[in-house]
């Protein structure tokens, strides 16, 4: 079995995953525990408990930890600033906040001044973006399109391998509030996933029949298509879930249609978000290509711990 060299984490608001890594990044063993939200200033206790096994009573120092997301936020371990785009990827490593004398790292988010002048944040997405650049070479060349759907869905502009800016549209958010709290949808269908994919495609498809009406006026169809008759629960949850893909898609590629001429977006996060979004990109006449968050937030994580450790003084005294 290979070496162990350090800890990587992604700590959320929801979620910690958190993994054992050898010196080439390969991932040994992991574990998983509460987020940010539920770790009730717990971080350092959780983290001992969830890493205990991993550290050799032998060693002459623990294993070094780099973590990500939430755990740098105002409700996490310690507050990790944001850095200011354009942020390259050397910037935001150099930029950890270190616990514990240099053995635990935390990584920063990135903030910007996005392109309809108001500010934006991401917390967690950064080091998603790192492990991509590492994942893929061509993201390191000119100018290149992300979209990292989720809660909060993250459009972000590369230029040669610097994060020049991005913007936020809280899809995933939206759609939870719409499904659970409003009378769009009846009570019956408030607990369905949205998985029927004949509905899904065909909100895609009236979405874009329409392209120049607002999302609002459209949103009402979750409920009238359910009194017609020509949706059940099922239906009426995905067919939401559509035309906010489909809103969140058009606006994205309008406002960013002087990144680059290539037709191509790459796409960051699950398998079932990613497939999503990539239909909707399709009805744009746009290729996806698709990079799994887990692996991705991982191979982020092993790039930031080479970058400390290539500066050793940092990382032993930071």
């Amino acid at each position: 079995m290979a070496r162990a060299s350090f800890i990587a984490g992604d700590w959320g608001t929801s979620h910690l995953r958190i993994s054992l890594c050898d010196a080439a990044g390969a991932v040994l063993d992991g574990s998983t525990g509460p987020g940010a939200a539920d770790s009730n200033g717990r971080f350092a206790e959780l983290f001992d408990s969830l890493t205990a096994r991993w550290q050799s009573p032998d060693a002459a120092a623990p294993l070094p930890a780099v973590l990500c997301g939430m755990v740098g936020s105002t409700i996490g371990w310690t507050e990790a600033p944001y850095v200011a785009c354009p942020a390259m990827p050397a910037q935001i490593a150099a930029a950890c906040i270190a616990l514990r004398g240099g053995r635990i790292h935390i990584v920063p988010g990135l903030s910007c001044r996005n392109r309809y002048g108001a500010p934006d944040f991401m917390r967690g997405e950064e080091t998603q973006i790192l492990g991509a650049l590492q994942l893929s070479e061509s993201l390191r060349k000119g100018r290149c399109l992300l979209c990292l759907p989720g809660t909060h869905t993250k459009w972000v502009v590369l230029q040669d391998g610097s994060v020049r800016e991005f913007f936020t549209a809280p899809t995933g958010e939206l759609f939870a509030l719409l499904r659970e709290h409003s009378v769009l949808l009846r009570a019956t269908s408030r607990d369905a996933a949205a998985v029927d994919s004949d509905a899904f495609s065909q909100a895609l498809v009236r979405f874009n029949e329409f392209p120049q009406a607002q999302l609002l006026h459209r949103l009402f169809e979750c409920r009238s298509r359910q009194l017609s008759g020509e949706f059940g629960a099922q239906e009426a949850s995905a067919y939401l879930s559509g035309l906010l893909l489909a809103s969140d898609v058009h606006g994205a590629l309008a406002a960013l249609a002087d990144v680059g001429a290539t037709r191509t977006v790459t796409l960051i996060g699950a398998a079932e978000l990613t497939s999503r979004y990539t239909a909707a990109l399709a009805c744009h006449g746009y290729d996806a290509r698709c990079i799994d968050g887990a692996a991705a937030s991982v191979a982020g994580l092993v790039q930031v711990h080479r970058h400390l450790a290539h500066t050793v003084d940092a990382y032993a005294a930071r």
